[in-house]
């Protein structure tokens, strides 16, 4: 199981590096080089692959093996990286442009071979949780390597001089997933078979129709776009009440950007923990409740507007209880989604997990879009007042689950 785990770790490790680099270190790069707000926006068009990546998963599920596919796509990291060192962000903003996009399609197609070969690997709720631990963590501490640890150090090294130090870490994963041993029993395909499964790949509305027949993939569809709505909301938001009322941008940075995000890591960590003691349905019932107790605690916090030392102390433990709470419910989610994935058959399972993965990515960024929007409106209160609605339909939505039996658990025999 540690060889197993630590296969995983590095994989999505690697593949959390392209959104730290695009969601923290970039923006601060090109606004120091004097682009434009608007320039700097339009780098999310960057995130475009990530959506569309089901589009091509059927290719992957059903030709070459993972190993191969996880060998080409790192290694192909490794050279984009070093095409963006030869780069310069002041004067080539297309050039850097098109390396991140490349690096995103790349990252996107080694997500769909490494959750591929996730679903094979784990085995048991235990190994669920531990595995879904070491995906989440992985990819949230390659983003925090990219966006705040390269950031730190990007004055003295230099751009070039970074991307030379990712692609030597891309290049030693490389030679690592080669030569992994938990690999060695993927059965390898025949040039017929390979034949036979491009040309069923090629076919998306017979995937389709596989992918929705699994058993359980409705319900966990519906449940993916909407488990964090209300969540999104308040994370998104909240801070941004505290810099208005209570905070300046130095302490919201500390405290949010980093003490939260070492509690959100903290949270998914415990999740993998608890998975191997508790049921799987029991754990979510007991968290989306407490989730929904603490977004009342939050929005009661809207109403205290005078600055004090007592409501900034409050303001922090509510910040890391639901950074805490979120990391949690991300590893039981993403251990559900794997659940459901491993009842369909195995040639479609990196295509039926990347499917659900697509929709809790596009559940999560529609709503945070829309939130800021939507607090200009009617303001604070009463935008809080429905992200506690959507938390709390979240909640009856899971409790529902797992009194009728809807979300079935691999566990140990322990009651849901």
């Amino acid at each position: 199981m540690n060889d197993k785990l630590v296969f995983l770790g590095l994989l999505y490790f690697v593949q959390g590096i392209p959104y730290g680099l695009q969601s923290s270190l970039l923006p601060v790069y090109l606004r120091g080089a004097g682009h434009s707000l608007t320039r700097i926006s339009l780098t999310k068009v960057l995130y475009l692959p990530w959506v569309l990546k089901v589009l091509w998963a059927p290719l992957v599920d059903r030709t070459g093996t993972k190993r191969c596919w996880l060998v080409a796509t790192v290694a192909g990291l490794a050279l984009a990286c070093l095409a963006g060192g030869t780069l310069s962000p002041e004067t080539q903003y297309a050039g850097v442009a098109a390396c991140l996009l490349a690096m995103n399609a790349l990252a996107s197609v080694q997500d769909i071979a490494a959750d591929g070969a996730a679903v094979r690997l784990l085995r048991g709720q235990d190994e669920l949780g531990l595995g879904n631990t070491a995906q989440v963590v992985g990819y949230k501490a390659g983003s925090v390597f990219a966006g705040g640890g390269l950031l730190a150090v990007i004055d003295v090294a230099g751009w070039g001089w970074m991307f030379t130090l990712l692609a030597c870490v891309y290049a030693g994963v490389a030679l690592f997933v080669w030569g992994a041993p938990v690999l060695d029993g993927e059965p390898g395909r025949t040039p017929s078979e390979t034949r036979r499964g491009s040309r069923e790949a090629a076919r998306p509305w017979r995937v389709w129709r596989k992918l929705m027949a699994v058993p359980g993939t409705t319900w966990t569809v519906l449940y993916v776009l909407t488990y964090k709505l209300g969540e999104q909301g308040a994370i998104s938001m909240f801070p941004l009440f505290l810099l208005d009322h209570h905070m300046t941008a130095r302490e919201l940075g500390l405290w949010n950007g980093l003490v939260a995000m070492a509690f959100s890591i903290g949270g998914s960590s415990v999740g993998g923990f608890l998975l191997s003691q508790y049921s799987l349905g029991l754990l979510m019932r007991r968290v989306f409740v407490i989730r929904t107790v603490g977004m009342v605690f939050q929005c009661s916090l809207l109403t205290v507007l005078e600055p004090s030392s007592l409501m900034k102390g409050i303001s922090v433990l509510s910040l890391s209880a639901q950074h805490f709470i979120a990391g949690l419910i991300t590893t039981l989610t993403f251990t559900c989604m794997m659940n459901c994935t491993q009842r369909a058959e195995e040639s479609i399972q990196a295509t039926h997990y990347s499917f659900l993965a697509t929709l809790e990515v596009l559940g999560k960024l529609s709503f945070s879009a829309l939130a800021g929007g939507m607090v200009d409106t009617v303001g604070f209160p009463i935008a809080f007042l429905l992200f506690f609605f959507l938390t709390s339909s979240s909640a009856l939505h899971v409790w529902h689950a797992t009194e009728t039996g809807v979300l079935k658990d691999q566990s140990k025999g322990q009651p849901q």
